[in-house]
């Protein structure tokens, strides 16, 4: 059995400024993108300036959309009770699909500056999205959040600061999944020409998978529990859209590759 390290979330005090490693994790993930959008810019005809452009809209998105959707998600009572929490940022909490709507939003209204298509810019942007997945998963287990259900698996972990039952490290799983794993397949995918669409279609499927998957080993919200049948989550039920319209994606750019 396993004992989570208690980590000291807060990477760096400067006086009263205190840097979280988990805010590190953000940063890292928006670098890691810049990075890999740099090797993949000329297949779309884009340069420096307009990546990095792309890169702050979205990273805006993920940042507003992730604080939006978490509070319309998981905490819409606490939002009709005090609509200005919305705001309270520093007491933490972001929603992946909401970041990702944020993201959607973003590439709306970067795809028309760029003259691209909404999916040709959702395809250039998908393979660069896992790294900071994966480096996000890694910021919760570092601040011991987002723990697992208990199991007597050989691999189980105690949180301590939780309780003294052994449980799923479920974040590990996720950096696991919807980084490492996620980001090997999309990038391997994406490096030879698909149909507009493919790229996308095949990111909100494995992430969907990726997540709905881990939920199983992932504590539910308190405040939230189970959605229905005493076994759906939020998270899945979020993501249900997701592998949803990836199928529909994928399918659009089969008949697209069959007509030419």
């Amino acid at each position: 059995m396993l004992t989570y390290p208690q980590i000291d979330p807060v990477a760096l005090q400067l006086g009263p400024l205190k840097i979280h490693w988990y805010g590190l994790m953000y940063l890292l993930g928006f670098a890691a993108a810049w990075w890999l959008g740099r090797r993949r810019m000329g297949r779309f005809g884009m340069n420096g300036e307009q990546l990095s452009d792309l890169i702050f809209a979205c990273a805006l998105g993920v940042v507003v959309g992730g604080r939006v959707g978490y509070v319309l998600f998981y905490h819409l009572d606490r939002f009709f009770q005090d609509p200005l929490w919305l705001f309270a940022v520093w007491e933490g909490g972001m929603s992946f699909h909401g970041g990702l709507l944020g993201v959607l939003l973003a590439l709306v209204w970067q795809a028309r500056k760029l003259n691209l298509r909404f999916l040709q810019l959702g395809d250039f942007i998908a393979p660069l999205v896992p790294i900071g997945l994966g480096a996000g998963r890694i910021g919760n287990f570092i601040g011991g959040e987002l723990w697992g259900r208990p199991t007597d698996g050989p691999w189980a972990m105690v949180f301590p600061h939780v309780d003294l039952l052994p449980r799923h490290p479920s974040q590990l799983y996720q950096f696991a999944l919807e980084g490492l794993a996620l980001f090997v397949v999309l990038w391997l995918y994406s490096s030879k020409p698909r149909a507009t669409g493919a790229v996308s279609g095949l990111f909100l499927i494995g992430y969907g998978l990726a997540r709905f998957v881990v939920e199983f080993a992932r504590q539910p919200d308190a405040h939230l529990g189970f959605i229905a049948f005493e076994w759906l989550t939020m998270g899945q039920l979020l993501s249900l859209p997701m592998i949803i319209a990836g199928l529909w994606l994928m399918a659009l750019s089969r008949k697209s590759e069959s007509r030419n």
